[in-house]
């Protein structure tokens, strides 16, 4: 019966925090937008998947010009 009169303000104190918590992420605007990320990674655009791309066919020049450089010193 002792134990229950900590674990009662205990939990009050926890359940008070975790509701503030929750009203703290609903005024920022944590839920504003629950779909637009999930439609974001399934509908993006083919422009950014080319990107990647093109970034390693130019490290891939660069080092065939390297290799080239190379070459032409020895």
């Amino acid at each position: 019966m002792a134990s229950l009169y900590l674990l009662i303000p205990v939990s009050l104190v926890f359940c008070a925090l975790a509701v503030a918590i929750f009203f703290w992420a609903v005024n920022s605007g944590q839920y504003d937008d629950l779909d637009g990320e999930g439609e974001r990674i399934l509908f993006e655009e083919d422009a950014e998947l080319e990107e990647p791309q093109e970034k390693s066919l130019k490290v891939e020049e660069l080092l065939e010009e390297k290799h080239d450089e190379v070459k032409l010193s020895e």
